[in-house]
């Protein structure tokens, strides 16, 4: 019996999704595996690929032109849910299926979103400081104020996107006592939650987070329009897609004051430029697009993308987000 040949399986940017602390290993059982740790150019991505039947890559983008070049490749593993680096027309019409990996992140950016939220309100960052600094032993009383502790029992939460994340986010501020606002393009029933729209939202929302996919309609949905519609005082948090904020703008309502703070962990340029007008705008907390990456939810994400590799192997493919090009 003439063994099968084993595909060539090429990773682009490993390091994003597993800077060493797990195994790309169970990949050998499907194929040839060459792994990059990072791909910066076009010219590196043909020279890297070429040759392929599967590529996985988690934020390097492949566009029309390179797929074309690509004569070879059957399959692109996205290692994220999004997609959107992926020309997903051109690789349909080129017959190259592409899956992702749904709801692996779900727990880690639900406790960050609360993690930079009791941050803000609760400043355990800025007391520990303080404490570590001397202020306690110097201190008169028993206790000592920097800034004002506020209670999430009470406040309005806003979710813009009711997917996976947007749910498992509404639970934990049901539990904290919160009242639930959402706003998504998909209809749904959930007697939990009050469902409105956008402007309705904005406007009662003592916090907004983001929770909703980057496309073209939502690209700078947050914009100066959006913000003048929020609430003197509100919040915003977005753990979802950097192009979502009108970045501008939010700078100027932040310095303004007429947004308490925002908790950022994306950016629409990823690593930002030093000039980007967050990065120095009052009450913002920025984190390094880490929501998605605690240790358990990147291996549930290279689990479920190796389980992706197999099944496609075995001729039975999950997680497809281009279908018709089983059709």
């Amino acid at each position: 019996m003439v063994e099968q040949r084993k595909p060539n399986i090429v990773i682009l940017d490993a390091y994003v999704t597993n800077p060493g602390d797990y195994s790309w290993e169970p990949l050998e059982e499907f194929g040839h595996c060459t792994i990059w740790e990072r791909t910066e150019s076009k010219a590196e991505v043909l020279e890297r690929a070429a040759g392929a039947e599967i590529v996985l890559t988690n934020k390097v983008v492949l566009t029309r032109d390179i797929l074309e070049a690509l004569p070879e490749l059957r399959l692109i593993s996205v290692l994220a849910t999004g997609y959107n680096i992926i020309d997903l027309d051109a690789a349909t019409e080129l017959g190259i299926l592409v899956c992702n990996v749904p709801n692996y992140s779900t727990s880690s950016v639900t406790q960050h979103v609360f993690a930079v939220l009791l941050q803000l309100l609760h400043h355990v960052g800025s007391y520990a400081r303080a404490v570590a600094d001397g202020a306690w032993c110097r201190s008169r009383d028993f206790t000592f104020y920097l800034e004002s502790i506020r209670e999430l029992e009470g406040m309005t939460l806003g979710i813009v996107g009711y997917g996976a994340i947007g749910r498992s986010v509404a639970a934990v501020a049901r539990t904290f006592g919160m009242k639930v606002l959402v706003n998504t393009r998909t209809p749904q029933t959930d007697s939990s939650v009050r469902f409105t729209d956008l402007a309705t939202l904005l406007a009662e929302s003592d916090v907004v987070t983001l929770h909703c996919p980057q496309t073209p309609e939502t690209v700078r949905m947050i914009n100066r329009q959006a913000l003048e519609q929020m609430k003197r005082g509100a919040i915003l948090v977005n753990t979802a897609r950097g192009a979502l904020l009108d970045e501008a703008a939010v700078a100027e309502a932040l310095n303004s004051g007429h947004l308490a703070a925002a908790a950022l962990d994306v950016l629409s340029i990823e690593p930002p430029p030093v000039d980007n007008p967050l990065l120095n705008a009052k009450n913002c907390l920025i984190t390094p697009h880490v929501a998605w990456a605690g240790l358990n939810a990147r291996r549930r994400l290279l689990d479920i993308a190796f389980d992706n590799i197999r099944r496609f192997c075995q001729g039975k493919p999950v997680n497809i987000v281009n279908p018709k090009v089983l059709s």
